[in-house]
């Protein structure tokens, strides 16, 4: 009898075992595929279902929309390329890691540790197909002989290393040199010549350039390759994730067949055009795959438009890539950092909803980790609040964020906090006017301090400092304090990677 009641309890034990092993597998069924396809420098005003007094045609992204939700108060972490990237991949304001103003370059070693949680390892853990198709931007390691790159040796410190199952792309901008596509850790082709792009629009910078590198074809390039994995991956029982930074409509600009002229206006708006075009080659694959219905596709910018894209002719054309809003790419006023984010996901979202609530690109993280059923340690994705709330309701209360802190080029900060915006410089932070490298004697006629009430003046045209200390005084406290703790998710207080002090927290020094 002793005997039988002893191997009932281990094949009971066997059975729950069992019942624990199987439980991930039942559930990644029933996880969405994640898309999340990121533009560079465009601005909200630059998709037309954003502006309604918008010149460029965007259908497919127009589309996109109205098939599910668009966020019109919506925030970049940074109002440059690679602190942005570091916010969505992270979860964690940029300026918490060692790079505390500008991006890195094309050279640039990584600015991720290996050690840290991301989007990639959080998904892949869960039972995730992880993927990086496009322009990194976040450094990696190259081998080194002397000086040199040695483009013969392996790559370290990639995507990959990071929670990427597949990485393929370039490592800075597409007008920062080398000009080499790297895959899982090894470059494609070796560069054999130089070459360089003086033109205003198509401008790259001089460089080497691998035989396989064409830059005309980089976007499509990356489209056709994200393309073809949506197609592969699909026949998969596994759910994939797919991170898709373009290259564009940044730097070069570069319209090719076609889409040249089409516009009407200028080449960026021509370029705009053409990524649309391709958005709407992607969707369909999406559609074709028979998952639409339970993917979840995210479409946003890394900032606002780029001053290259030639706001004059545009504004002399009636378009504004920034909308309604202040300053453009770089600067610490909307236009910088205020972005287009779309949202679909036919099986939780409504279609054609609209959420006005503000939320950042550092959200992407908690909102995976909450698709994926992870728990979220206290040094993962500090300044990351779950999306799903507003996913199911674009107004929901249950949305965690109640402030976002902003970062200008320069380094300099902002926070905001319901309708009012506090921003800790003079001027624009950025190339924007008062540029703080060409207007220096107008800087010093204004105060260092401004105060924005974004619900009365979303031109941020008047600064109410004066008007409302208290109000400086409590958001000053706020970002503070925000600063300081190391998150602003609640949890165990964190360290920054380089302390509390550097030099764009002046104010820290009056005290």
């Amino acid at each position: 009898m002793k005997s039988i009641l002893v191997k009932s309890s281990f094949l009971l034990l066997a059975l729950v075992l069992q019942s624990f092993q199987e439980s991930p597998k039942k559930k990644s069924k029933n996880q969405p595929n994640i898309i999340y396809i990121l533009a560079d420098d465009l601005g909200y005003g630059d998709v037309s279902t954003f502006n309604e007094n918008g010149k460029i045609k965007t259908p497919h992204l127009d589309q996109l929309a109205a098939d599910g939700m668009k966020f019109t108060d919506a925030h970049t972490s940074s109002s440059v390329c690679t602190p942005t990237r570091y916010g969505i991949i992270t979860g964690r304001y940029n300026w918490r890691s060692h790079l505390k103003r500008g991006v890195l370059g094309g050279k640039s070693e990584a600015l991720i540790p290996n050690n840290r949680s991301t989007v990639a390892s959080t998904l892949k853990s869960s039972g995730y197909n992880t993927a990086f198709i496009g322009k990194w931007h976040l450094g990696w390691n190259w081998t080194k002989k002397g000086k040199e790159i040695d483009f013969s040796k392996p790559v370290t410190n990639t995507p990959n290393d990071l929670g990427f199952d597949y990485a393929y792309g370039h490592c800075g901008s597409l007008d920062m040199a080398p000009y080499v596509y790297v895959e899982n850790g090894k470059a494609t082709a070796i560069p054999t010549e130089t070459t360089e792009n003086k033109d205003p629009y198509g401008f790259w910078r001089k460089g080497l350039t691998a035989p396989d590198f064409v830059h005309d074809d980089v976007t499509p390039n990356f489209f056709r390759r994200s393309i073809k994995y949506i197609e592969e991956k699909s026949n998969e029982d596994k759910p994939y994730f797919l991170y898709l930074p373009l290259p564009s409509p940044h730097t070069p600009i570069l319209p090719t067949g076609k889409w040249k002229g089409i516009s009407g206006l200028n080449e960026y708006a021509d370029f705009v055009m053409m990524v649309d075009a391709y958005m709407g080659e992607l969707l369909a694959a999406v559609k074709a795959s028979g998952k639409e219905d339970n993917t979840l596709i995210i479409f946003t910018s890394d900032n606002g438009c780029s001053p290259r894209g030639n706001f004059k002719v545009l504004k002399e054309k009636g378009h504004n890539p920034s909308y309604t809003f202040r300053g453009h790419k770089s600067d610490i006023f909307e236009g910088g950092h205020r972005v287009p984010f779309i949202a679909k996901w036919p099986k939780i979202i409504k279609a054609g909803t609209t959420s006005n609530v503000t939320i950042c690109t550092t959200d992407f993280m908690a909102t995976c980790a909450k698709i994926a059923g992870k728990k979220l340690a206290d040094n993962e994705g500090e300044d990351s609040f779950n999306m799903m709330p507003l996913f199911k309701d674009p107004e929901s209360k249950k949305f965690k964020r109640t402030a976002t802190i902003h970062h200008s080029i320069n380094g300099n900060f902002a926070i905001r906090k319901g309708d009012w915006k506090l921003a800790m410089c003079a001027g624009s932070g950025g190339w924007g006017y008062p540029d703080p490298r060409k207007d220096k004697e107008v800087l010093k006629t204004l105060p260092p301090i401004q105060l924005y009430n974004l619900k009365n003046d979303i031109g941020e045209t008047t600064n109410l400092y004066e008007k409302y200390p208290e109000k400086v005084e409590e958001l000053k406290a706020l970002l503070t304090k925000q600063i300081q703790d190391g998150r602003t998710t609640h949890g165990k207080v964190q360290q920054n990677d380089t302390g509390n002090m550097w030099k764009q927290l002046w104010w820290l020094d009056k005290k």
